[in-house]
């Protein structure tokens, strides 16, 4: 019997990305799997599109009544609702690194005697195997550029949403739109900014720096920080003294904080923006302990209290690559194809045995 893969309709909002595209939809289908798709109001992706490689399209949320053998794939986390979930899921959880509410929801896999195949720990000899870091980088980056823009001549008003400034889209139609629109952004400023990136050697800290050489910050103005540049032990005046601050670390173990409010303080601080893509904003290690919230599309930035002359402020938007929804999409879902690919026989493979090995190991910590 054929492998069915249920790629489910996203319901975070501004979540334009999806897990599969057209073109790897196409390749499982030639591969003798049965791959249905819900119509989606939200993905980048029309629902034509699925249809003319041959997908059946299916309703919005079906996923919740689908029958127990179907493999459901998505992006990000589900809705509360259903308390129990039966299926094997294949998403971004957020549950593993003691995220704020991470027992609850991950009992309700548990209770519902499904699996969770958490695509962030899906890894090949050490690394993984598909990731949206690249696109997370560049699109932290980008918006960090544009917040510093923004607070030169409106120190006290926040950035607009993204609806805003992308003719009510919510997102960029490619890299070249995304691009154009924060060089014309910086050349209103007397100066560029500087920018230091940490985690600058991963995927996400290339996209972070790649952004800012391609709209023209000189090279100079980019520092680049991995883990040498850290291992001394924050705080780091560097970060104060630079106007933007891009982290971009894989947080998995306590570390000395990179900022806190006493270096906050020097009266040699510049910065004005930080950008969290790492955004562990309820890891109890999270090593920049200035701010509480995530942020969205909709409201993308948060002030840091007590800071003025000049303002903070934090970006925490947890799915930045849907900024860049289409190329974001198709980067990752082409490096996670072959694994895809291996479905059919999923528990004899290694990947997806050490994801359920992983999972099993979480849910076991519910009881601890």
């Amino acid at each position: 019997m054929s492998t069915i893969l249920h790629l489910r309709s996203e319901t975070k909002p501004l979540e334009h990305r999806s897990a599969l595209t057209p073109t790897t939809a196409k390749a499982l289908l030639d591969a003798g799997y049965t791959i249905k798709v819900e119509r989606s109001p939200v993905r980048i992706f029309e629902d034509n599109e699925f249809e003319a490689i041959g997908a059946t399209l299916i309703d919005e949320g079906s996923w919740v009544t689908a029958p127990k053998e179907e493999i459901i794939i998505g992006l990000k986390e589900l809705a509360d609702e259903p308390p129990e979930l039966p299926h094997v899921h294949i998403q971004f959880a957020h549950v593993y690194k003691n995220q704020g509410g991470w027992k609850d929801s991950l009992k309700r896999y548990a209770n519902g005697g499904g699996t969770l195949l958490d695509l962030e720990f899906l890894a090949q000899n050490g690394r993984r195997v598909a990731a949206f870091g690249y696109h997370a980088g560049y699109c932290g980056a980008a918006l960090a550029v544009k917040e510093w823009v923004w607070q030169l001549s409106h120190p006290t008003e926040p950035l607009a949403g993204v609806d805003v400034y992308t003719n009510n889209k919510g997102f960029y139609n490619n890299e070249d739109e995304l691009l154009d629109q924060i060089k014309a952004d910086l050349s209103q400023s007397q100066r560029l900014p500087r920018v230091l990136v940490i985690g600058a050697l991963g995927r996400c800290g290339r996209g972070a720096v790649e952004f800012c050489q391609k709209v023209g910050i000189p090279e100079d103005q980019i520092i680049k920080w991995d883990m040498d540049e850290t291992a001394k032990g924050g705080p780091f005046m560097e970060i104060v003294e630079s106007d933007i601050f891009v982290n971009c670390i894989y947080l998995d173990q306590p570390i000395p904080k990179f900022i806190d409010q006493q270096s906050l303080s020097s009266p040699s601080r510049k910065l004005s923006v930080v950008c969290d893509v790492s955004c562990d904003t309820t890891n109890p290690n999270n090593p920049i302990p200035i701010y509480t919230v995530n942020t969205t599309f909709d409201s993308p930035t948060v002030p840091v209290e007590g800071i003025s002359n000049p303002p903070l402020s934090v970006i925490s938007i947890d799915h930045l690559p849907s900024l860049l929804p289409r190329e974001a999409s198709e980067a990752f879902s082409q490096a996670l194809l072959p694994f895809l690919l291996q479905l059919k026989d999923w528990k004899s493979s290694p990947v997806w045995q050490d994801a359920e090995a992983l999972y099993k190991c979480k849910v076991a910590e519910l009881s601890s």
